[in-house]
């Protein structure tokens, strides 16, 4: 009886310092280890009118929280909507969508995209500013400050439905833009520069665009207008990405556009385009999303395919396989609908929405590296339990962004003088930062795994990752001795350098 008590208590005494005899953590065969997990947060809904900015900032933060704990891991955050800033900008305006008043600056003097990027790395997440390239003016703004630029230089600027738009035909609007976002670049440690679908006008029936003076002028060879108009774009989108690597080169230039990019009558998905009958990016907008990829002018592309299985004109899965199919080479993610994902219904259950059916696609077709959900708050109000299910199955253990080799492929050193001491009844583990050479090279993050005692270390298994962190020091549960502990470094592309191993005695 005394030899079966005693055991019994060594057994207690094991399991309470962190040796655990229990099953194996999942493998977690679905789950990947790099994904792009993305939310937009969006200034032209209105969410910041009519609050201060301390209630802005408590708004966004309990946002942030949420959005960390169901596993986003980047930030897409608006910061120029009609040729305004929320930001410290040095060539246009405050943003009315802050403040209420288009150049009135924050009373406070609050930097939306300053603080926007701190909070984003004190959470390990990715902070991408988000840019309108052409609007000048949307229909609700009734009022440019002095100095606007479509007020400035009104001959850059051509009216549509209310719109203000910077002429894409015009060489001056390109370099504008690429001085706004160098501006950008120079002052905030963004990680990424993502710009949305506007790009020539949503057409509207019966409205013209007023461009056709200038193709008269200068038609560069062009025979259509189309063309020129497509060219147009292709050009500051190929400019854009030259700036931005040239200022940044890890900087990555991220473009969502329109889910269609172009309707093929032939009922079939060919490179020409998808079985779907809607707008479409390259003969409504004039964007030729397939040569920007050809020529590698984006980083990566998030496809906003908003529409769920079944939408006669637009089929969420027939658009899935097509960009999938045709735009590959480049990571490729998926821009999500939130309510209208659970407004729908699962054509093989009819119990349930379509967030599970859409996901389950998404994770099986080979070129798609993530998601993107369209929008942060409404993740957060998680209708029909959507929160909840990224943060418990789609999301369950963190992952790293997807590997970008086209722009660097070099990783870190490993992290150097790993320890693991006792801290106040928990694990001090503390590590010094490799050295590099080149900023490209230098480790910005760093990755904690765990493994059971006798377990084999295999960083392949998102499921062993602790945190991830900017820190290069991580308190941690004093049930951890026994384990093994694995430090490694992420650059700016979170390429991974190899692990720095320590078993806490």
């Amino acid at each position: 009886m005394k030899s079966t008590l005693r055991l019994m208590f060594l057994l207690l005494m094991l399991t309470s310092a962190g040796i655990s005899f229990a099953k194996k953590k999942p493998t977690a065969p679905t789950q990947p280890k790099r994904e792009f997990r993305g939310a937009w947060i969006q200034c032209v809904n209105g969410q910041y009118l009519g609050k201060s900015m301390d209630e802005i900032r408590s708004m966004l933060s309990h946002q942030l929280d949420q959005l960390h704990e169901a596993g986003i891991n980047a930030i897409l955050f608006q910061v120029r909507a009609e040729c305004d800033a929320l930001y410290r900008s040095s060539y246009e305006p405050w943003s009315r969508y802050l403040t209420g008043r288009q150049g009135l600056a924050p009373s406070d003097g609050w930097d939306p995209l300053g603080w926007m990027v701190d909070e984003c790395h004190r959470r390990s997440m990715e902070c991408h500013a988000w840019i309108n390239p052409y609007r000048a003016k949307t229909k609700g703004t009734t009022e440019l400050v002095p100095g606007h630029v479509a007020l400035r230089h009104k001959e850059r600027v051509f009216q549509y439905d209310g719109l203000y738009i910077l002429n894409p035909a015009l060489e001056e609007n390109r370099m504008y833009t690429c001085m706004v976002v160098e501006d950008i670049l120079q002052k905030y440690d963004v990680d990424g520069i993502h710009i949305d679908d506007y790009f020539y006008p949503y057409p509207v029936a019966g409205v013209p665009l007023l461009d056709q003076i200038y193709f008269d002028a200068d038609p560069r060879g062009f025979n259509k207008i189309e063309d020129w108009r497509r060219d147009n774009v292709s050009l500051l989108i190929r400019d854009l990405h030259q700036l931005i690597h040239d200022v940044k080169p890890w900087v990555k230039f991220g473009v969502s556009p329109f889910g269609i990019y172009r309707n093929d009558k032939s009922g079939r998905n060919t490179p020409q385009g998808s079985a779907t009958s809607g707008l479409q990016n390259y003969d409504d907008l004039y964007a030729d999303i397939r040569l920007w990829v050809e020529k590698g002018w984006v980083d990566y592309l998030v496809p906003q395919i908003y529409w769920n299985f079944g939408t006669r004109a637009a089929d969420y899965g027939v658009l899935c396989h097509w960009w999938n199919d045709y735009c590959g080479q480049r990571p490729l993610y998926i821009g999500q609908d939130v309510e209208r994902t659970v407004k729908g219904t699962d054509p093989n259950n009819p119990a349930q929405h379509q967030m599970l059916v859409k996901y389950d696609l998404q994770r099986s077709l080979p070129h798609v590296q993530g998601s993107c959900q369209w929008y942060a708050a409404a993740v957060c109000q998680n209708p029909g339990n959507y929160r909840t299910v990224l943060q418990t199955r789609y999301h369950r253990y963190p992952a790293l962004q997807p590997l970008m080799p086209f722009i660097d492929k070099k990783a870190p050193r490993r992290p150097r003088d790993v320890k693991a001491v006792p801290y106040g009844g928990q694990i001090q583990l503390s590590w010094t930062a490799p050295k590099a050479k080149r900023e490209l090279d230098r480790a910005i993050q760093y990755v904690v795994y765990d493994f059971n005692p006798h377990e084999k270390v295999r960083l392949d298994n998102p499921a062993n990752i602790l945190c991830i962190t900017r820190s290069t020091s991580v308190q941690l549960p004093a049930t951890l001795r026994g384990h093994t502990l694995v430090v490694t470094a992420l650059d700016h592309l979170q390429n991974e350098s190899k692990g720095a191993k320590i078993r806490v005695k």
